[in-house]
């Protein structure tokens, strides 16, 4: 069984809802990165970032997988379907995908403060959001599982393997100009088939790469024709 690896970004789940940090009606917009999203913003105003998150979180939990999401979790059982993701939903695992691996972290979990450990706890979608002094067992401040800017990528190691392995690699929603995620694509083993789906033209640093000019779901409707073998 061949093996398929998705690396998705923000555009894969824009037609969910969610919106994208980049592009100009993003969430960028409205809240400054240094404010929000570092490391240093994190020690110097915890608080700020638990009610950020917590707002976040409550406005994104019910949104839906679109089709592009679903038509992913299809290829289950015809591929060996791998999926990177740069997001932080859980909107893949709702679609069918079987192997996510989250570069970034993931909305609905919390872990203790400090280097990622490898603890991570679910968070409750009756009762979400994280409190200054809520705290894991062995007394420590709990923080919203993401990797904020100036911290490590703990899966980045993890993912690189599993883009060493592909047959196909399948790019959607993410620009290849943020790294270290946008540079996975050097580890695909040459000559593989790379497709790249989005409706903004991108520029692949790989060259043997094919873009297909639509949304998510649209694109991915055109990938699954051409993956399908022809009678």
């Amino acid at each position: 069984m061949k093996r398929i690896v998705f690396l998705t970004g923000a555009g894969m789940s824009k037609e969910s809802g969610i919106s994208t940090f980049r592009d100009s009606d993003g969430l960028w917009e409205n809240y400054s990165v240094e404010e929000i999203c570092t490391h240093d913003a994190w020690l110097r105003n915890p608080r700020k970032l638990l009610d950020f998150y917590n707002m976040l979180r409550r406005k994104y939990m019910d949104c839906q997988p679109n089709e592009g999401h679903r038509l992913i979790g299809s290829l289950e059982g015809k591929f060996d379907v791998q999926v990177i993701t740069q997001n932080l939903d859980n909107l893949h695992e709702q679609g069918g995908s079987k192997h996510v691996l989250h570069l970034h972290g993931e909305m609905m979990k919390c872990r203790p403060d400090g280097p990622d450990n490898g603890v991570h706890y679910p968070l409750d979608p009756k009762n979400p959001d994280i409190h200054l002094g809520d705290k894991d067992p062995e007394g420590i401040q709990l923080r919203p599982h993401i990797v904020f800017f100036q911290e490590a990528v703990p899966n980045l190691d993890k993912a690189a393997e599993i883009m060493s392995t592909a047959d196909i690699v399948v790019v959607i929603g993410t620009s290849l100009n943020v790294y270290p995620a946008a540079g996975l694509l050097q580890y695909a083993p040459a000559g593989v088939p790379v497709y790249v789906i989005d409706p903004k033209p991108v520029s692949s640093p790989y060259r043997q790469s094919t873009q297909i000019q639509k949304g998510a779901s649209e694109g991915m409707k055109e990938l699954l024709e051409i993956l399908s073998p022809k009678s």
